[in-house]
């Protein structure tokens, strides 16, 4: 006997152990569904065909308790994903806040950092450069993504001066 003889029979001997498994197990959950003891929605059933033997199984159900949030996860402040982007003229900020509404969004720079805070969502964002101008800075709110756009300036700005940036 061959090494691929022997190959190819422990593989058939593993599935058809696990389709007799399958076969096993569907067959309980079919059972249980039936006796009540499964709660749920399901539409499980056989296929008897020549050559072709198996089940179609559908439904909807649930193993245990529902999934409960504690309420101090969902009043925690959420860090938004933020991307920044430098070329010689701008400094690009992408801030993800899905969910929220540009009215809640409250956007202030320094000379060093920007900060975020919109609803559950909260950043401090350093910047690389201090070299900003913040006076012609834009900021546009479209799709639950925050695009601000720094102008860059010669002279680096040196004050800690907070200036609060509007959204268009």
């Amino acid at each position: 006997m061959s090494y691929y003889d022997e190959f190819f029979r422990d593989t058939d001997s593993y599935f058809k152990k696990l389709a007799e498994r399958m076969f096993r197990e569907i067959g309980e959950i079919d059972e249980a569904v039936r006796s009540g003891k499964l709660k749920g929605e399901w539409d499980i059933k056989p296929i008897q065909e020549p050559g072709v033997k198996g089940y179609v199984a559908k439904g909807h159900f649930q193993l245990g308790e529902p999934l409960r949030l504690p309420k101090r996860a969902i009043d925690e402040v959420r860090e938004p994903l933020v991307d920044i982007f430098e070329d010689k003229d701008n400094m690009k900020l992408y801030i993800e806040l899905p969910g929220v509404e540009k009215e809640d969004i409250q956007l202030n720079a320094t000379a060093s950092q920007i900060e975020v805070k919109a609803k559950d969502f909260y950043k401090n964002i350093d910047l690389p450069t201090r070299d900003m101008e913040f006076d012609k800075t834009s900021a546009n709110y479209k799709n639950g993504v925050l695009e601000v756009i720094i102008p860059k300036t010669k002279k680096a700005a040196s004050e800690e001066k907070k200036k609060t940036i509007q959204i268009d």
